[in-house]
């Protein structure tokens, strides 16, 4: 049985997938950036809990990143409508069906980033703040 954190990363990947975009989870990126764009989901690292008492209780503020790229003359447009996207689907259900307290994405840092005889990417990881509690860190 899958511990919650990875339910929940597994849970936020499908959130990922259903966009209308490649999108891949802890992979490397690949040579080629597919004219749709391209997600990438990092697991990120949780932070240090916040621990009560009666009963024992871990809360977690964990960090996951989703890497954004694109490719391409408009590539500024495709990178706001992959952004606007990747909100969309986070706000549509911020408790990932009940598996979080809260999610939350951050503002993305874009750079454009040159490619030897390409077109430029244009790219950015958004951080995803995943609020949860359990009641075992390995559980």
């Amino acid at each position: 049985m899958p511990s919650l954190r990875e339910t929940i990363l597994t849970a936020l990947h499908a959130r990922v997938l259903a966009l209308p975009t490649t999108a891949l989870r802890g992979d490397v990126l690949p040579e080629r950036v597919p004219p749709d764009g391209l997600l990438i989901l990092r697991d990120g690292e949780p932070s240090e809990p916040e621990v009560t008492l009666s009963p024992l209780s871990y809360h977690y503020q964990h960090r996951a990143e989703i890497e954004a790229v694109v490719q391409g003359a408009d590539r500024d447009a495709a990178f706001d409508t992959l952004c606007v996207s990747i909100g969309t689907a986070i706000a549509a259900d911020r408790t990932l069906g009940g598996l979080c307290d809260w999610v939350e994405a951050q503002a993305p840092r874009p750079v454009d980033l040159p490619v030897e005889g390409a077109a430029s990417l244009k790219a950015a990881v958004i951080p995803v703040v995943l609020h949860y509690t359990v009641a075992d860190p390995l559980a």
